[in-house]
């Protein structure tokens, strides 16, 4: 196992062991542990008590963050003629059709979400081993295979995200960076929790937040009380 550092140690110190700490505290506890030079993301990791295997125990959705994610989100419009002024207005990155079809079919992937139309979704349907195992295939459940782009792309830019359940019953999400105020953090993390609440699948039974934990990305985990939240 590799050995903590010097700022790894002092980080963990401050974080007692087997305290389960408040959402409002964690978030302000954060702040104080993220030692990088660099503006670090802010993580959330929560356990649930599904089995994702089964279709009735998934949770998939999409939450609209606050305090947005911090980073200025890549976004691919793949879109008609007709739709592409209504895209570059709503600010996204990339615009057009075939061409990028093209791109992405040569490698290219350098973007965090990519939205389309329901028309469109023939062509990128081939494209699924490139694009479905880093999460970039549009969905109509998350809101990217829509004919409002315009739309689509402003809400995707103001902090948007989707999240899914994994294999083992945890949903990660970057919601914000270390230099947002802790009030900001807590919201951002509060919005996504509940939204996972509202999400409880009927045949999910027992214990459904099992566990939450706070990060950034260099700092050791805050565990959370998830009967606080």
């Amino acid at each position: 196992m590799a050995k903590l550092t010097k700022k790894q140690k002092e980080a963990a110190s401050k974080i007692e062991k087997n305290r389960l700490y408040t959402l409002r505290d964690a978030s302000a506890l954060l702040k104080t542990v993220a030692s990088a030079k660099f503006d670090e993301s802010v993580d959330i990791a929560v356990r649930l008590g599904v089995d994702p295997r089964k279709a009735n125990q998934m949770v998939r959705g999409v939450v609209t963050l606050p305090h947005g994610t911090g980073k200025d989100t890549r976004v691919l419009a793949l879109v008609t003629p007709d739709k592409e002024e209504e895209a570059k207005a709503a600010g996204a990155d990339y615009v057009g059709l075939d061409e990028y079809l093209q791109k992405i079919k040569d490698g290219w992937t350098d973007v965090d979400v990519i939205i389309t139309m329901p028309a469109v979704m023939g062509k990128l349907g081939p494209l699924g081993r490139v694009l479905g195992p880093r999460g970039l295939m549009p969905n109509p459940k998350t809101g990217t295979v829509t004919m409002d782009v315009a739309k689509a792309v402003t809400e995707v830019k103001a902090g948007k995200i989707d999240f899914k359940v994994d294999k083992t019953g945890i949903v990660h999400a970057g919601i914000g960076k270390v230099s947002f105020e802790a009030d900001k953090i807590y919201d951002n993390a509060h919005e996504i929790i509940q939204t996972l609440i509202k999400l409880k699948p009927t045949a999910a039974k027992g214990t459904y937040i099992k566990s939450i934990h706070l990060s950034s990305t260099m700092s050791p985990a805050i565990a959370l009380d998830p009967k606080a939240v």
